[in-house]
C-alpha cells in the first residue's frame, strides 16, 4: 500500500517530521509491525540491529613496564529497548560503519588501562579475568551509546623482542622438559628392561626349544627303530590280511554265484518239474475217472446183457434136465427145490461171468437154495444106479 513500511525483524524503523518522539526525540522508533507513513510530510529511516564485530589490536604496557601487543575481538549491536534505538540513531542513523570504529577505540583505551593494572604473568595466565574487567569498565560508557557488547575475546599476546614471555615460559619449559627427560629415561628403562625380558623369554624358549627338538629327534629315532624291527612282522600281518580278505572276498563271490546258480537253474528246474508232476497227476486223474466211466457202463451193459441172457440160461439148464433121471422124493416141494436150484445155477454163473470180467473180484454172494442140486445126463448113468437124492 501507497505509504505504508514495515521494517525487517533486525532493523529499527525511525519516523520523523510529526510529532517528536520517546524524550523529546527528534523521530518516533518502530520495531516488529508495519506504519502508515503520510509521504512527502513523513520522512523514514532504517537503523540495523544485527551483530557487529569490532577487531582492536593495541600495545599496551604493563604494570612491569613490558610492552604487549595485544588483539582482542568485541563482538556488539544496537540494544533491543527504544532507548538504546534513539541514542544509536541520533548517532549512528547517517553513518551506520561509525558503531565499529567508535567501539574499537573505546575498548583500546579500557584494554591500555586495565593492562596497565596487571602484570605480564596475570595478563597471560588470566586471559578470561582480563577480558571481564574491559568488559565492565565499558559497559557503562557502551550503553550512553546505544551499544551492547555480546562478547569480547582475546587472541593474542606478544611481547615483541623483549622475550620476557620467553623467559617467564622457560622454567615451565625446563620442567616441562625436565619431565620430559624423566619421562624417555623411564621409557628407556622400560624399554630396556623389556628388551631384557624378551632376550630372557627368547633365550628359555630356545632352551625349551632345543629340549622339544632333542625328545622329538630322540622319539623319531626309536620310532624308526622300531619301525625297521617290525618292518617284516608288519609286511607279515599285511599279507595275512589281504589273504585273509582275498579269501572272505571269493567265498563271498562263491555264495553269490551259489545263489545265482539257484536263482537261474534250480528255481526254474523245480518249477517245471511241479509243472509236469501236476500235468501228470491230472492227466493220471483224468485217465481214472474215464477208466472207471468206462467201467461202470461195461458192467452196467454186463450186467444187462446177463439179465437178458438169465432165462435163456435157466431155460438151457432145465432143458437138459429132460434127458436125466430125477427122482422127486418130497413131491411139490422137491420140484419147487429144483426149479430154485435152476434159478441158483443161473445167478451164480451171471456172478462167475461178471467176476471174470471184472478182474475175479466177486461179491461173495452165497450160493442159492437149501441144498446143492447134483445133476448127470442120462447117457452118463450106469446100470444099476438108485434113484437122484435131492436134499
Amino acid at each position: 500500500m501507497f505509504g505504508y513500511r514495515v521494517p525487517a525483524p533486525d532493523e529499527a524503523m525511525l519516523i520523523s517530521g510529526g510529532r517528536r518522539g520517546l524524550g523529546g526525540a527528534p523521530f518516533r522508533v518502530v520495531t516488529g509491525h508495519g506504519k502508515f507513513v503520510i509521504p512527502f510530510f513523513r520522512k523514514t529511516r532504517f537503523l540495523t540491529l544485527s551483530m557487529n564485530e569490532a577487531e582492536v589490536t593495541e600495545t599496551c604496557v604493563t604494570r612491569q613496564g613490558i610492552s604487549l601487543s595485544v588483539r582482542a575481538v568485541i563482538a556488539f549491536k544496537v540494544g533491543n529497548d527504544t532507548e538504546s534505538i534513539i541514542n544509536a540513531g541520533q548517532r549512528f542513523l547517517s553513518d551506520q560503519e561509525q558503531m565499529s570504529v567508535l567501539t574499537g577505540r573505546i575498548f583500546a583505551g579500557h584494554l591500555r588501562a586495565i593492562i596497565g593494572s596487571m602484570t605480564v604473568e596475570e595478563i597471560v595466565t588470566e586471559r578470561q579475568k582480563l577480558a571481564a574487567e574491559v568488559l565492565d569498565t565499558s559497559k557503562t560508557e557502551m550503553a550512553k551509546i546505544g551499544l551492547i557488547v555480546d562478547s569480547l575475546q582475546i587472541q593474542s599476546i606478544d611481547d615483541g623482542d623483549a622475550g620476557y614471555i620467553d623467559a617467564m615460559s622457560a622454567p615451565h619449559r625446563a620442567a616441562i622438559q625436565r619431565q620430559a627427560q624423566i619421562a624417555q629415561a623411564q621409557a628407556t628403562q622400560t624399554a630396556a628392561e623389556a628388551q631384557q625380558e624378551a632376550a630372557r623369554k627368547q633365550a628359555e624358549y630356545e632352551r625349551q626349544t632345543a629340549v622339544v627338538r632333542a625328545q622329538y629327534s630322540a622319539e623319531v629315532d626309536r620310532a624308526q627303530a622300531q619301525a625297521s624291527q617290525a618292518g617284516p612282522l608288519a609286511q607279515a600281518h599285511a599279507q595275512q590280511e589281504v589273504l585273509a580278505a582275498q579269501t572272505e572276498l571269493a567265498q563271498k563271490q562263491a555264495r553269490l554265484r551259489q545263489e545265482q546258480l539257484v536263482a537261474e537253474i534250480v528255481k526254474p528246474a523245480e518249477a517245471e518239474a511241479e509243472r509236469i508232476r501236476l500235468l501228470a497227476q491230472a492227466d493220471a486223474q483224468r485217465m481214472k475217472i474215464q477208466a472207471e466211466a468206462a467201467a461202470s457202463y461195461d458192467r452196467v451193459a454186463l450186467d444187462r446183457m446177463l439179465i437178458d441172457q438169465l432165462p435163456q440160461i435157466v431155460k438151457e439148464a432145465a432143458g437138459g434136465l429132460s434127458g436125466a433121471n430125477v427122482n422127486v422124493l418130497n413131491g411139490a416141494d422137491g420140484l419147487g427145490e429144483i426149479a430154485a436150484g435152476l434159478v441158483s445155477q443161473g445167478l451164480t454163473i451171471l456172478d462167475s461171468v461178471r467176476a471174470n470180467l471184472n478182474g475175479g473180484d466177486t461179491d461173495n454172494r452165497p450160493p442159492a437154495g437149501n441144498g446143492v442140486l447134483e445133476l448127470r445126463a442120462k447117457d452118463d448113468r450106469k446100470p444099476g444106479d438108485g434113484p437122484v437124492d435131492v436134499d
